[in-house]
């Protein structure tokens, strides 16, 4: 749990600090300073937000793709058997109910039980179940968690996180040059250019702002897992999905790629501070909130 917390965190780190290290190759750091002594704060704030969201929707524009090849899903193109049948027919049915039109459904190798849904726009995503999901769950149980997975699509989700990861994003860079600003000019009083002081006190503040960020992130991610929750009971009744996620939580946790893992159906289990990093609310409070619906 430790070590993908850690590589979550890093992930975005490295991201902003490889495009800091750029902008300040190509010179665009100095255009933010006036006469050498104060910041525009105004130019910040736009430097900042273009690239606090450029990287959250480049990741999102190529979410489906990033999908397919991380996991090896297989599109069902044509049903070669009774079991794609079904699952188209069922996932069809559930995009009608829901309002949206029909996602690309596949199925990719993993012995785990799990499922995820993707993709830029409700209108052009991507539903995927594992092996192990269809061979391990009664038909009643994957219809709910296709359920869980179309709602996820029907309610935006992919987005609403994607704008938030840009939000945060963009105040991480923002903040963390106003902290070395500061460092810089008043406490190491540099009245020229910017020093040693400025790099390190930005670097040190964009691990901390953004380990910061990271738990409103993650926190957003666990609201839209109880709502997909009750999108699945509106599409399929509460108790196929009250069954399936018991199942889950008797089984292993669910495996995805780090960069996925908020999109599966489950995710690790954890207490106490480690519970602000978890990107899903544990199953017992799901099953609880279905339960009191």
């Amino acid at each position: 749990m430790i070590k993908r917390i850690a590589l979550f965190i890093a992930t975005n780190v490295a991201v902003i600090l490889v495009l800091s290290i750029v902008l300040r190759l190509l010179g665009v750091d100095s255009y933010l300073e006036q006469s050498g002594s104060g910041l525009n704060y105004e130019a910040l704030l736009i430097f900042s937000a273009i690239f606090g969201f450029g990287g959250a929707f480049i990741s999102l524009a190529i979410s489906k793709w990033m999908a397919k090849r991380a996991t090896g899903a297989q599109v069902i193109s044509q049903p070669r058997n009774e079991v794609e049948s079904w699952l188209l027919n069922v996932v069809q049915r559930q995009a009608q109910q829901a309002g949206i039109d029909m996602p690309e459904v596949a199925i990719y190798p993993a012995a785990d039980m799990n499922a995820f849904a993707t993709g830029a726009r409700r209108n052009n995503a991507l539903v995927a179940v594992s092996t192990g999901l269809l061979q391990n769950m009664p038909r009643d149980e994957v219809e709910a968690v296709l359920a869980h997975e179309v709602s996820h699509v029907a309610n935006g989700d992919m987005v609403t996180l994607t704008l938030v990861q840009g939000v945060v994003n963009t105040f991480v860079i923002f903040l963390s040059r106003i902290v070395g600003h500061f460092v810089d000019r008043v406490i190491l009083r540099n009245e020229s250019g910017t020093g040693i002081g400025y790099f390190v006190s930005v670097i040190i503040a964009q691990i901390v702002l953004g380990i910061l960020a990271s738990t409103i992130v993650m926190w957003v991610s666990r609201r839209r897992e109880f709502r997909a929750d009750a999108g699945s009971a509106q599409l399929n009744g509460s108790q196929p999905m009250i069954r399936a996620l018991s199942r889950l939580e008797r089984n292993a946790p669910a495996q995805l790629p780090e960069a996925m893992r908020a999109f599966g159906i489950s995710g690790d289990r954890a207490g106490g501070l480690k519970r602000l990093f978890m990107s899903h609310p544990p199953i017992s409070e799901r099953i609880a909130a279905l339960q009191n619906a």
